[in-house]
């Protein structure tokens, strides 16, 4: 692969925030936006900001839909969702009607204020993040005595249908998924591209697995 890690440009994202950080952290990375770029990266990244629906039609759209699946199924490619990306990788979303990638069994829920009325919408700030577990990769290196810390902003939260793919958790008004991992896919719901040096740890460690 010419590439070692490919930022998917489908219209949504903040790619420029990911891409800094990656060069910033030595990672080669560049932009994929058709789908033979992607066969040229060693591993992919898809951005996400807005709504659930939006983020499907562009996919589809662009030509890259089938191009990922064929990358992360066929091909085995470690493959990581920000924020709407993460949610992308699920059946479908309360935010709207279309269906997502199904990589990883589950839906997308919005936050309401019946466990918490003082639950704001957007849930926007920093959290800390409580690692269930290493594997995967994405945490290497984290000691579960002191939390990770990473930037959120997002109203709807992943909803696993396997609990077990769920390797770290926050809390906003009640535990929810963090961050997954399923074989070779990973999802985060926070923002790495804009939590300093935890978001660079991260992205590090991603830019190491082996899948």
């Amino acid at each position: 692969m010419d590439l070692p890690v490919g930022v998917i440009d489908y219209g949504q994202g903040n790619k420029g925030s990911i891409l800094n950080m990656l060069k910033r952290i030595g990672v080669s990375a560049g932009l994929v936006s058709e789908p033979a770029e992607l066969r040229r990266a060693g591993r992919l990244i898809l951005p996400g900001v807005g709504s659930f629906d939006s983020g499907v039609r562009s996919l589809r759209s662009s030509g890259l839909w089938d191009a990922i699946l064929d990358e992360v199924l066929i091909h085995r490619k470690a493959f990581l969702g920000i924020c709407l990306g993460m949610q992308l990788l699920c059946e479908g979303s309360e935010e709207g009607d279309d269906e997502g990638l199904s990589l990883v069994g589950g839906r997308c829920k919005r936050f309401t204020q019946q466990s918490d009325p003082c639950l704001r919408v957007p849930n926007m700030g920093w959290n800390d993040v409580r690692v269930v577990t290493a594997e995967g990769g994405l945490f290497e290196g984290a000691d579960p005595s002191h939390p990770w810390r990473f930037y959120f902003t997002h109203s709807f939260y992943f909803q696993s249908a396997d609990p077990s793919v769920v390797v770290a958790t926050a809390r906003y008004g009640f535990d929810y998924a963090a961050a997954i991992c399923r074989d070779n896919v990973f999802g985060v719901q926070f923002h790495p591209e804009k939590s300093h040096r935890f978001g660079m740890a991260l992205l590090a460690n991603f830019s190491r697995i082996t899948v």
